[in-house]
């Protein structure tokens, strides 16, 4: 059985920097948790439901784009987030909806970062960075436990999505047996369609040998670091530098 905190303690673990603010964001499912210069909750919340609107307006014309577990075709005048998620899926063999949470992230995050160079978003664990400041991402296989490892982000390195799977924790399908997926990469979409196609994956140790092998074909992707965790098991490749916090 899953974990699941509905109320999403973890971000208590969380803090903006100095001169930053932290706040939350929720639209029916969507529930963002937003580290930014200036309060910007009504911008975000315009824009969330702008997106959230063309998602649901395609879905309810085309449902299997919500309810495949595998990549659907789509026309070439859907609304730019719905292409953006089905492109994800179709590299990595899953439905399109395991990159909503990813594609709005980064929508958020771009669209605020006109007005905010310093604008974090986390959404379900999926979280994407516009950042003039270093930051460290924390990594959180299990919720009982405090978070002792992050994933070190340099400023010049951002705009990126840290996204993450899990098996174990929240409400999202997982197909695998591994505690943690986390995947780096440029686009929020395939950040997060990665994620779950490898956190599917993890069946065995076996596992993590063969997606530590399948590093090439994952970096022609778009993806630019991997880290996978099976009980004492750890995997890392890529441009993920782990640091204690």
């Amino acid at each position: 059985m899953k974990y699941s905190d509905h109320v999403r303690s973890y971000r208590k673990l969380c803090g903006p920097a100095r001169g930053e603010l932290s706040y939350q964001v929720v639209l029916e499912q969507s529930d963002l948790y937003i580290i930014s210069a200036q309060d910007l909750r009504f911008p975000v919340l315009d824009r969330l439901s702008l997106v959230r609107r063309e998602i649901k307006g395609y879905i309810l014309l085309h449902p299997e784009f919500a309810s495949s577990l595998v990549p659907v075709a789509i026309r070439e005048n859907s609304p730019e987030i719905v292409r953006k998620m089905a492109r994800a899926a179709s590299l990595f063999g899953v439905g399109p909806m395991a990159a909503v949470a990813g594609a709005i992230s980064q929508d958020i995050a771009d669209h605020a970062s006109r007005i905010s160079p310093d604008f974090l978003v986390e959404n379900g664990g999926d979280i994407y960075i516009h950042s003039r400041f270093d930051r460290v991402v924390g990594l959180l296989p299990h919720p009982q436990e405090p978070v002792a490892l992050g994933i070190k982000i340099y400023k010049e390195e951002t705009p990126c999505a840290i996204c993450s799977s899990y098996s174990t924790i929240g409400h999202s399908l997982s197909l695998g047996r591994g505690d943690l997926v986390t995947v780096r990469a440029g686009s929020g979409a395939v950040a997060d369609a990665a994620a779950t196609a490898l956190c599917n994956m993890l069946q065995s140790r076996k596992s993590l040998t063969r997606i530590n092998r399948m590093r090439p074909h994952l970096e022609k992707k778009g993806i630019t670091g991997v880290l996978a965790q099976m009980g004492e098991d750890l995997m890392v490749w890529g441009n993920m530098e782990l640091t204690t916090i």
